[in-house]
């Protein structure tokens, strides 16, 4: 069964773009057998077709900024709180989760890695220097799981 790296964010909007940052580079890497790499782009309903087919996904997002700009997490899917109103980048990957675990099919295992933002800010490319030194950070752990020496 496929498992799933799932890239979410806007590059357009300041550190939204993280999850576009790692995908970037995690594509310019080897994978293991059975592991797809998504940039997602910005969230939406249209998004729950790429957790279909896997048996595990990784969605991989900025967190709002709250004062350790660059601070790398692991999140289980239930520490995404839903948002109360549309954000910046569609619905939000809390809405998106939400919607994932009420779908008839059985729902793939998730879990989430993220940095936490500095600057979230529409129409400013660029990420600040914490969040882009937690790429390397989050590509390194995603290396762990997905590289191709830990699971031939």
């Amino acid at each position: 069964m496929m498992r799933h790296i799932l890239c979410f964010g806007n590059p357009l909007h300041g550190d939204d773009g993280f999850g576009p940052a790692v995908y970037r580079r995690l594509a310019q890497l080897p994978l293991a057998d059975g592991v797809r790499l998504f940039d997602a782009g910005t969230p939406g309903l249209a998004a729950l077709a790429l957790f279909q087919e896997c048996c595990e996904a990784v969605v991989v997002d900025a967190l709002a900024p709250a004062g350790q700009p660059g601070r790398l997490v692991e999140l289980p899917p239930e520490a995404i709180p839903l948002e109360q109103a549309a954000a910046g980048h569609g619905y939000g990957v809390g809405y998106l989760l939400a919607a994932l675990a009420v779908l008839p099919e059985p729902a793939p295992a998730v879990r989430i890695v993220a940095a936490e933002a500095a600057v979230i800010e529409p129409y400013r490319p660029g990420l600040s220097e914490p969040v882009a030194a937690a790429v390397e950070r989050a590509v390194a752990l995603l290396s762990i799981y997905f590289a191709p020496q830990h699971h031939e």
